[in-house]
């Protein structure tokens, strides 16, 4: 038994969690909805995988770094922990995009009225 994908997993979701509090672009911006989003997320990616279990198209196979939990068939403990990074991933990453594009959308603006070139 090995913790080692599910450490992994963990620390780079705190890693995400430590950009998140940096910037509030997500969870340190808004809990309640991050969590909704989040949890959304999760479900329907947990679907989708078992919707995939039961076509015989996911399959777990056999690695020394999981942790050989398994919840379901085909489906090891760190499927739903992989799942919560990549939608936290995913929603820090939009985030933070459409921040970045807004701020430089306004930079544009303020450059076009003071007359200003590039």
């Amino acid at each position: 038994m090995s913790f080692l994908y599910l450490a992994g997993l963990l620390l780079a979701t705190f890693c995400m969690l430590l950009i998140d509090r940096r910037f509030r672009l997500f969870f340190f911006a808004d809990p309640r909805v991050a969590a909704v989003v989040t949890l959304l997320g999760v479900v329907f990616f947990l679907l989708w995988d078992f919707a995939g279990i039961g076509l015989e198209i996911f399959l777990m196979g056999q690695s020394r770094y999981l942790t050989g939990v398994v919840l379901g068939p085909e489906m090891p403990l760190e499927e739903p922990v992989f799942l919560m990074f990549l939608s936290l991933c995913t929603m820090i990453i939009y985030t933070g995009a459409a921040r970045f594009l807004g701020h430089r959308a306004e930079q544009s603006r303020l450059r076009a009225r003071s007359g200003g070139g590039s």
